[in-house]
């Protein structure tokens, strides 16, 4: 069960009785809340949404108290799938710089190529902000799994000697928000977003004391 599934989940009094069929029932609404963000951003409504997903609406608020509850999870569930994407492309890489590099520029990557992913880097954009008003603890929750899988691969690097920081997991932290405002940008700009993450890799290199190659 995802960290999506999991936290819907826990809203329901028949949580121990029935956790296969409440998983279900989470993953059909967020599939159908992505299905409806690639046509129309956030600008949907519960019915519609309930429609889409073909539950009633008061299954969706067993769940969810309200839609800013439910974009929050979809935001948590697209995070923990992309980095679950993001380790099992990198696994054939031995080294661990090799691995960070491709994680801090694989999020930009695609952006401007493909509608389908630039429909939800957008939605993510117009609605992180607004969410962090609201639940700030809960999406900063929502957000961990990329400053994990950051801050895996800088303290494995710093072991090596590839880098040289003594706040493994506070840099982690900060290189995941450079990467998200660069991310949120180029969600919007037009042009090609390659040059810049060439220039983002390079900037964290030096910044985690690292040495870029000639």
């Amino acid at each position: 069960m995802s960290w999506a599934e999991e936290r819907a989940a826990e809203r329901s009094p028949a949580v121990r009785r029935s956790r296969s069929r409440i998983a279900d029932q989470v993953r059909s609404i967020l599939d159908a809340a992505q299905r409806l963000i690639e046509i129309k951003g956030d600008a949907f409504t519960t019915q519609e949404l309930t429609k889409e997903a073909g539950v009633a609406l008061q299954t969706f608020y067993r769940y969810f108290g309200s839609k800013d509850e439910l974009l929050l999870a979809v935001l948590g569930d697209a995070m923990e799938t992309a980095c679950l994407r993001w380790t099992a492309a990198a696994s054939n890489l031995d080294d661990p710089l090799q691995r960070l590099h491709f994680y801090i520029t694989s999020i930009l990557g695609g952006l401007g190529q493909e509608p389908r992913r630039d429909a939800l880097a957008q939605f993510i954009v117009t609605t992180h902000w607004r969410l962090h008003r609201v639940f700030p603890e809960e999406l900063a929750k929502a957000e961990q799994p990329f400053v994990d899988l950051l801050h895996t691969e800088i303290r494995a690097a710093v072991e090596r000697g590839q880098l040289k920081t003594a706040n493994t997991a506070g840099d982690a932290w900060f290189v995941s928000e450079l990467v998200r405002s660069v991310y949120h940008y180029w969600a919007y700009a037009p042009g090609d977003a390659e040059d810049v993450q060439d220039r983002l890799w390079e900037f964290v290199l030096r910044a985690l004391g690292g040495v870029a190659k000639p």
